[in-house]
């Protein structure tokens, strides 16, 4: 078994453990009542980062509550959002700005992460996943949908993006995790799993330092959501599925696509930006320098500028 993978499960197991009865709540994410009003305090703090005026909707779904941030005019084409793992939708305070602009906004919280959407409390696979997301979409009543996901986020874009019946027209991957090729640095990538594992201030640094090439950018009050999140939220399974699309996956994928990753990234390398320009026949990929994997964070204008370019019809 590979050692991040029993890392993995090793952190499963930790994450279930240690919770006081009197204090525990049935809840997929998080273990204690304690521990998810903590979490969604410093998750409110965190949308006070944001700069634009928006509002909070909660969709009942089939596998449970999915809670939707929306911003930008009311009669601009739509624009989804998708947040990295343990990141929420809060993640895009550098770039909301920008991107809500010209689109009418909709950042989605993972019902399997920390954030605010609510799971019944099953594992979703593949299809589950694609479901939920459709729900969505048809609440919304999205004909055409543009569509960005940066890490985890790129990955669950892409599965949408390559369904037959899929409607976006657009797609941007930021960083995508496990989208173009496996994770290329386990061993800088170790430190979020050790994070996870035995969660202190310490390991958020070094998590930070490892995942971002300007850590001292990401805003204090972002930090604590984020640290919160790996603290007191359950590992989950899902992360196990995500698994490389196939050259014939990728291939399907006709829609414009902009892939941008950082030259530091710990997830990424050069490769995914290669085997993207091969793969997808209409695709932009660029490497962006001094960045690491929280490339929103680190070259917060330059991704600005080339996404709302992309974004332009």
């Amino acid at each position: 078994m590979p050692k991040i993978l029993f890392l993995f499960i090793l952190a499963l197991f930790f994450s279930s453990c240690g919770a006081k009865k009197a204090d525990k709540i049935d809840d997929y994410i998080f273990k204690t009542k304690s521990a998810k009003n903590d979490y969604l305090k410093s998750y409110n703090k965190s949308l006070k980062l944001w700069k634009v005026p928006f509002k909070e909707e909660d969709l009942i779904t089939s596998y449970g509550t999915a809670h939707v941030i929306i911003s930008g005019p009311k009669e601009a084409e739509p624009l989804l959002l998708l947040h990295g793992m343990d990141a929420s939708s809060t993640m895009w305070y550098p770039n909301i700005e920008a991107l809500s602009k010209n689109h009418r906004v909709y950042a989605v919280d993972f019902l399997m992460e920390a954030g605010k959407s609510v799971s019944c409390g099953e594992t979703l696979s593949k299809e589950e996943i694609i479901t939920w997301y459709n729900e969505i979409f048809e609440h919304y009543k999205f004909k055409k949908i543009k569509v960005i996901g940066a890490s985890r986020g790129g990955w669950i874009a892409t599965l949408l993006a390559i369904q037959e019946n899929s409607n976006i027209s657009k797609l941007a991957l930021l960083s995508p995790a496990q989208t173009f090729e496996t994770i290329d640095s386990k061993r800088k990538a170790l430190p979020a799993l050790m994070l996870k594992l035995f969660p202190n201030k310490k390991k958020l640094r070094r998590t930070l330092n490892a995942f971002a090439y300007y850590p001292k950018k990401i805003d204090t009050i972002y930090k604590n959501q984020f640290y919160l999140a790996n603290k007191h939220s359950k590992s989950n399974t899902s992360l196990l599925q995500m698994t490389p699309f196939s050259k014939e996956e990728l291939k399907s994928l006709t829609i414009p696509v902009l892939v941008l990753v950082g030259d530091h990234d710990v997830i990424n390398s050069e490769d995914t930006v290669e085997r993207a320009k091969k793969l997808i026949p209409n695709s932009e990929a660029e490497e962006i320098k001094n960045a690491g994997h929280f490339l929103t964070i680190d070259q917060s204008k330059i991704v600005n500028h080339k996404i709302t370019e992309f974004l332009k019809d």
